[in-house]
């Protein structure tokens, strides 16, 4: 590992994940965070296999009672990421970070000995928003440690992520068989004991230098939707508002639909096999198998694609063409027997996976690059209020919308993501400074 301009380099760009996750970039403090992040999502594995019937047979919560219960929770969920970005422009990333995990296990412990829906509302919107903040967090803390290698960081947490969920739900697994309430319940500590470990890892790390972001605009960002001028080198104004930068605010509405392979993947696959084609049920798991394995293997390769702002500009194009294509397999799937379905359907599955390798490092980079340096921790709190935003509102669109129109739904779905996704990709450029027709060339310097 190596200082060089105020980045920290750790691991080189051709090696393996294994050596990489080693040596990150970033170092010591990545190297446990990354650690911190899998001990993390192994909770959440548990939580996500097991709460929804832990409020139906433990606290006896009827499906409307959960349904209800789960969107309110995710509705605060969307407060987390602007609430940590401003926070973490005045607080450490670390105290902060810590704050959510010991936030999460209060809420968790008091979930154990809440029994009504009316006394579960607000500790599952608390523990939501907590879950959401500290996302942010952890790649506010990556963005400063990593430098110009964030992007190969934001990979290997990827990985580390899924195969910390991987794990969580194979536990789960376990525990759902047993069946019993003590099983429940030790489910829930099991997440509960995650936070405590978390929290220990993130202590023993050192906050995070703010320093500047190689390949950023340093120019003023657009504001009334002028492109900024990244060559003027006038900076923009210490604590500026993403609230007012209706240029950033346009890139963040634009990224809500650049994140629907989620719902695509969790909702709408499963769904649609079961509904409308006749492939066989018991193909569901092997989507979400197939989904974990590539994520934890091929995202450090793809992301090598994403990095700087050409190449997340042109990932946020491939992502548009791998959407278009998925959803026209979708459709496609009506159509033959089970076995032409079910080759059908899997091959929506890894295509949707493609796409979701390349957004989930494509978005944060380029809400990195938009953002003025001085005040970039407020600018990507909000910048992460689109996953959240996606999470409350793709579900009910997938099913209510698109799956309710039939396979031409999913033609309409395709279309109207591609086109965003160009001009997401246009306006980035502009923003950027690296217009489109400029994308296939070298970088000029960024000052």
């Amino acid at each position: 590992m190596r200082r060089d301009g105020g980045a920290v380099r750790g691991g080189g760009r051709g090696a393996g994940l294994l050596a990489q996750l080693r040596d990150p970039p970033g170092g010591r403090d990545a190297r446990i965070m990354l650690l911190a992040l899998a001990v993390d999502r192994t909770g959440s594995g548990l939580w996500a296999a097991s709460s929804v019937l832990y409020f139906t047979f433990v606290t006896q919560l009827s499906a409307q009672q959960i349904g209800v219960l789960l969107g309110a929770a995710g509705v605060a969920g969307i407060a987390g990421s602007p609430l940590a970005g401003w926070l973490a422009g005045r607080l450490p990333v670390r105290t902060l970070l810590i704050g959510c995990h010991l936030l999460r296990l209060v809420t968790l412990a008091l979930i154990l000995v809440c029994a009504g829906f009316g006394a579960l509302l607000p500790v599952v919107a608390l523990t939501y928003l907590g879950d959401r903040a500290a996302k942010t967090l952890e790649m506010l803390f990556a963005t400063r440690a990593a430098g110009e290698r964030r992007v190969a960081y934001q990979a290997l947490s990827r990985s580390a992520a899924n195969a910390g969920y991987g794990v969580g739900a194979g536990i789960a697994a376990l525990g759902l068989a047993v069946g019993t309430l003590d099983a429940y319940r030790a489910l829930i500590l099991g997440n509960a004991l995650s936070f405590v470990v978390a929290s220990a890892l993130v202590w023993r790390t050192v906050e995070p230098a703010r320093g500047p972001v190689p390949g950023a605009s340093t120019g003023p960002a657009s504001t009334g939707g002028a492109p900024a001028d990244v060559a003027s080198g006038v900076r923009p104004a210490a604590g500026r508002s993403p609230w007012r930068d209706r240029g950033y605010l346009r890139f963040v509405l634009l990224d809500i639909p650049m994140n629907l392979d989620d719902s695509v993947l969790g909702v709408g696959l499963p769904l649609w096999l079961v509904s409308s084609t006749s492939a066989p049920h018991a193909l569901v798991p092997a989507f979400l198998v197939l989904n974990t394995v590539l994520v934890v293997v091929c995202q450090l390769s793809v992301s090598r694609r994403a990095e700087g702002p050409r190449g997340a500009a042109r990932a946020v194009l491939l992502y548009g063409v791998l959407m278009l294509v998925t959803c026209l397999f979708m459709a496609l799937a009506t159509r033959g027997g089970a076995w032409v379905a079910a080759v059908v359907l899997l091959a929506a599955a890894l295509l949707v996976t493609l796409a979701e390798l390349m957004r989930s490092v494509s978005s944060w980079e380029l809400a990195v690059l938009l953002a003025p340096e001085d005040a970039r921790a407020a600018y990507l709190g909000v910048a992460g209020m689109s996953q959240s935003i996606q999470k409350s509102a793709g579900p009910p669109l997938i099913t209510g919308v698109v799956m309710a129109a039939g396979p031409v739904g999913w033609l309409v779905l395709g279309a109207a993501v591609a086109g965003l996704a160009v001009a997401q990709n246009r306006g980035c450029a502009r923003r950027l400074g690296v217009g489109p027709s400029a994308l296939g060339a070298p970088a000029p310097p960024v000052r």
